[in-house]
């Protein structure tokens, strides 16, 4: 994509930028990054019900089992944004806003309960974080099915966006798992073939085209299919 684009692959980007991180919290014990810099989290997730939640894992795990394992990643998830303490978290759903056990986590963890709206991935991801955008410095969009995605590349992906206008965390499989803004972008979400391997490389694209920066994390599993649980802690089936 040229030389334009800050790429963050290597473990040595990721703990430079840690070490920054740790010198703007210097002074806040407990709050993370300062408050008036603060990135809203903003995990995206599916009701935990049977049938509805991780369906293309059925054929390993059963309904039953594949909403149980969505169930504790959800809440993997949550705790992770938490402890992180770059911003305020949001728990955007779908199909809405009045599944019990979406409700019980957001008071939980403290998160905002939102609903994610109509429209593709693209749409919802975008109205998400233009929403966020309105009160925060900057916004990050995850889901709930990366193990992988844990409190340091959170604050990571946070702090580039103190001087980058977007980061991501690319997915093994094309797609990725972390989308974050400094400003809005609509175009990043317009006519990108979600749900393929074809994501990430249209999106690098699209930034090429308009020229701008971004950073990005390194790459990272999620879980979509039975081949996946290989990256699930084993635990996460109890």
């Amino acid at each position: 994509m040229g030389s334009r684009r800050r790429l963050a692959h290597d473990r040595s980007d990721v703990d430079a930028a840690l070490a920054v991180l740790a010198g703007h919290s210097s002074g806040t014990t407990g709050q993370g990054i300062p408050m008036k810099s603060a990135c809203a989290v903003i995990v995206f997730a599916k009701a935990p019900v049977p049938g509805y939640a991780k369906t293309r894992l059925i054929p390993a795990l059963g309904s039953a089992g594949a909403a149980s394992l969505a169930t504790r990643m959800l809440h993997e998830t949550l705790t992770r944004a938490v402890e992180a303490v770059i911003g305020p978290v949001e728990l955007c759903c779908t199909p809405d806003a009045t599944d019990t056990t979406l409700i019980e986590a957001a008071q939980r963890y403290g998160a905002t309960l939102t609903h994610q709206g109509e429209g593709d991935l693209g749409q919802r991801m975008h109205r998400a974080l233009a929403r966020c955008l309105q009160v925060a410095n900057s916004a990050i969009v995850i889901g709930t099915d990366c193990p992988g995605l844990g409190v340091r590349e959170l604050q990571v992906a946070a702090r580039y966006l103190a001087d980058h206008p977007a980061v991501f965390a690319p997915a093994a499989d094309g797609g990725y798992v972390l989308v974050g803004m400094s400003s809005t972008l609509p175009s990043l979400f317009e006519d990108i073939a979600w749900s393929t391997e074809h994501v990430m490389a249209q999106t690098r694209r699209r930034l090429s085209g308009l020229g701008l920066i971004a950073a990005e994390l390194p790459i990272m599993h999620d879980v979509d299919t039975p081949e996946d649980l290989v990256h699930v802690p084993k635990e996460w089936f109890i």
